[in-house]
């Protein structure tokens, strides 16, 4: 299936049945009174969280979307079927704006919740309703409410604890495949990785946890170059930030230079993504000819942890999963096994 992550739809609550105008008409009783019933309440538009959904695809076909109206009323007081609810599945982390005003209408984070997002318009009252000391034969019933109508604007940010950052071939979607259950795409060129990919880990304590492999960012990220903010907006919800950097392209003579381009993209985009807490990992270190250039970089940044492992065979892979963990959750010592 399609990565979708932004969609736009119009949906309508269902308009309220009208009211029934009607007399009660039986043998031997010539001038019954009213019995005109209520109309039956339109249905609402419904925001439900679905976990087991991942992308906005559904909605990139079904851009009008129905509740049903309420049935009219009927004679002897009969009310009129209320119409059935409109329900749109959305995965965790989808967030909808008013695509008229861009203001944010709703953040959908917990599984399993549901948001009446239109409600659906009110029944009319029957002639039955209207009948008074004064007036004992109505003729007049009310009208349903309308629906509302409304267009809105899906947006989804993937909902992950951990989220790979680094420039193109860095090593994300090995690690990933390395740390989790998660297949994406793996191969030595820039670009691998079309789509976000999330995969869970199990850490050896503590709760399972999930991370995301974001496509590689590049200079100009924050600006849409590349793949740009179309990613970007999936690691804002990240808690943890792991900064992976190919050991075999570090230059010596300026070692911080791939670190520093991701960092300022990251800063260029929100201050958000700035301040989270980043685990600094220096990836291929199974390579030749890495030894120099990994210690270069730790030289130039001598107050920061920097893990070191190879994806591809799994060296340091565990230990960095154990700290990741840890991070997480800290009430659980980081040496437990």
């Amino acid at each position: 299936m399609k990565f979708v992550d932004e969609a736009i739809v119009t949906i309508k609550s269902g308009s309220g049945g009208a009211g029934c105008v009607s007399f009660r008409r039986e043998r031997f009783i010539e001038k019954g009174g009213p019995d005109g019933g209520d109309g039956g309440d339109g249905g609402d538009v419904i925001l439900r969280v679905d976990p087991s959904k991942r992308t906005l695809y559904d909605y990139r076909r079904q851009k009008n979307l129905r509740a049903q109206n309420g049935a009219p009323g009927l004679g002897r007081q009969k009310r009129g079927k209320n119409g059935s609810h409109c329900y749109l599945s959305l995965p965790p982390g989808t967030i909808v704006f008013d695509a008229q005003t861009s203001q944010v209408l709703v953040d959908l984070t917990d599984p399993d919740k549901e948001i009446v997002i239109a409600q659906g318009g009110m029944g009319g009252r029957g002639n039955k309703r209207f009948a008074t000391s004064t007036n004992r034969v109505p003729r007049f019933a009310q009208p349903g409410i309308p629906g509302v109508e409304m267009k809105l604007r899906l947006e989804l940010k993937l909902m992950a604890d951990v989220g790979l950052v680094g420039l193109p071939n860095a090593g994300k979607s090995t690690l990933i495949s390395a740390m989790s259950a998660a297949r994406p795409k793996i191969a030595d060129y820039p670009f691998t990785t079309l789509t976000p990919t999330i995969g869970m880990v199990e850490p050896p304590f503590g709760e399972p946890f999930a991370v995301a492999d974001i496509p590689g960012l590049i200079e100009g990220a924050h600006e849409g170059v590349g793949l740009g903010i179309k990613f970007l907006k999936h690691i804002e919800r990240t808690g943890i930030l792991v900064h992976l950097i190919d050991s075999s392209d570090i230059d010596p003579e300026n070692p911080l230079a791939q670190f520093a381009l991701i960092n300022n993209e990251l800063a260029m985009h929100s201050d958000t993504l700035a301040n989270k807490t980043q685990v600094v990992v220096l990836n291929k270190i199974d390579l030749t000819g890495t030894e120099n250039r990994i210690e270069a970089f730790k030289n130039a940044l001598p107050d920061q942890s920097i893990f070191t492992i190879s994806a591809a065979t799994g060296k340091g892979v565990k230990t960095l999963i154990k700290h990741l963990a840890q991070l997480l959750q800290p009430a659980v010592p980081e040496d437990k096994e």
